[in-house]
């Protein structure tokens, strides 16, 4: 047995009298904390431990430290971009049982929870407080890997992404030291900005076991509407001109015509075929009713169709269901099929031209150049669906993507807005910021976790 089994060896059986039925080896175990919801290949852990305090996983680094075994964090197994896989190895540290909610200080609108907890389950709990979390990346994703990867969603134009809404937090660094960053005070300039640097770290340096964020006050009124555009760059102008007049969007969604297409056939709906958004307002009864008339306005003056509105909580839903429905459309197109799922952002006036661009350039492409995004803030996203054993197919959808980053890169954009960067974007680190940033962010990290034992391979290779 070589030096390094022997050494994961001896972690596994001292986890095991540690944490007893807690501690799994089983295939299935391995295989379901190998992955998230990406393409990537399956990369299995050599265990996977259950913990249930942030004590309990700065024993599991402690030990794999003095080790030098890998340690992988995981909390719903949502993730897109390859951030699960084990590719050395290790000990997946599972955070889903801890989901408590540890304080909610109403007056000061934040909050403070464990890792573990969903932003849905965190905003049941908030349901009778007035209160509320607003960043929404969709499926069920835990608030420690949204954290981890400075997720956004659908209503970041008016609330902000994970960035902004993560005011403090505990995490365990790469020698099992437990951690406290930041404060419940709305600003400080005290220090080095820890709390930020593990914002979007992905794991890399420390495993996030508390979080403390901002609450927001739901809003006394809520609006919901959907207007077709003649182009998305009429749809983008409508947009930029809204937000340039100071309209207080809560939510803006673009939703090309290829997909309202397949919502069409998947849904049973029947929307305008044509590059179409979905929008949401906040705020009390006569402002949203401004908001709705003005943006109508502006939508007019863009070619518009006819903008149909809901007040009513259960006719918002069904209005939504379309954009809700948008990933099952495209993916129930090609059954049997893996979805290559993958996000960029560009600046908000250049959405129409990379959109162009890519219909342009997959012309001849095996895949739909279908457009779906967060037109608010410039972040789209593309779903190449694939047979991973299919060489070609893999190899064609890998192209389209190269080409996209390039070309958002090109108009001054990022390759990921809210996706992260895990094991799909590494290879874009260095053309998106340059030698000497790549260089400062792998000496951080072998400064902060010297043995690169922190969910390496992924964020910055060392």
């Amino acid at each position: 047995m070589s030096q390094k089994s022997t050494a994961r060896a001896a972690v596994v059986d001292a986890l095991r009298v540690r944490f007893g039925d807690r501690l799994s080896t089983g295939q299935s175990q391995r295989e379901q904390h190998g992955h998230g919801e990406s393409w990537h290949a399956p990369a299995l852990p050599d265990a996977v431990v259950m913990v249930e305090s942030t004590e309990e996983v700065a024993e599991v680094v402690s030990l794999c430290a003095r080790h030098r075994v890998p340690v992988i964090p995981f909390g719903a197994g949502t993730s897109l971009e390859g951030h699960l896989q084990a590719i050395e190895g290790g000990i997946s540290i599972d955070l889903s049982s801890m989901r408590a909610v540890l304080a909610v200080n109403a007056d000061d609108f934040d909050c403070r929870v464990q890792a573990g907890i969903s932003h849905r389950e965190l905003n049941d709990y908030l349901h009778d407080t007035g209160l509320f979390f607003p960043v929404d990346p969709g499926a069920g994703a835990s608030i420690g890997g949204m954290t981890a990867t400075r997720a956004s969603g659908t209503n970041a134009v008016r609330y902000g992404t994970m960035r902004e809404n993560v005011m403090s937090l505990t995490y365990v660094d790469a020698h099992g030291n437990i951690v406290n960053t930041g404060s419940r005070a709305k600003k400080s300039s005290a220090g080095y900005d820890l709390t930020h640097l593990l914002v979007g770290s992905e794991g890399t340096l420390g495993v996030i076991t508390e979080v403390g964020l901002r609450l927001h006050g739901l809003p006394e009124a809520i609006r919901s509407a959907v207007v077709d555009f003649p182009s998305v760059d009429e749809a983008v102008r409508t947009v930029i001109e809204t937000i340039q007049m100071g309209l207080p969007m809560a939510r803006i969604e673009l939703v090309d015509h290829q997909y309202m297409a397949a919502i069409n056939d998947y849904s049973k709906l029947d929307y305008p075929v044509r590059d179409t958004l979905f929008l949401e307002f906040h705020g009390t009864e006569q402002s949203v009713e401004e908001q709705v008339a003005l943006f109508g306005d502006i939508a007019a003056e863009h070619g518009a169709g006819e903008m149909l509105s809901a007040k009513f909580e259960e006719d918002r839903q069904r209005l939504w269901r379309a954009r809700h429905d948008a990933y099952f459309a495209i993916t129930a197109r090609y059954p049997g099929k893996l979805a290559m799922t993958t996000d960029a952002c560009v600046p908000i006036s250049k959405l129409g031209e990379i959109v162009s661009y890519v219909r342009e350039a997959m012309q001849d492409s095996r895949f739909e150049p279908a457009v779906i995004g967060h037109v608010g803030d410039g972040n789209f996203h593309m779903i190449f669906c694939i047979d991973p054993e299919n060489a070609d197919e893999l190899a064609e959808a890998q192209r389209c993507n190269a080409m996209l980053v390039e070309k958002t890169l090109e108009l001054g954009g990022t390759c990921t807005g809210e996706h992260g960067v895990g094991l799909g974007k590494l290879k874009y680190l260095r053309r998106e910021h340059g030698d000497a940033a790549v260089d400062t962010m792998r000496v951080i990290k072998r400064a902060l976790d010297p043995h690169d034992i922190m969910n390496p391979g992924k964020t910055v290779a060392i």
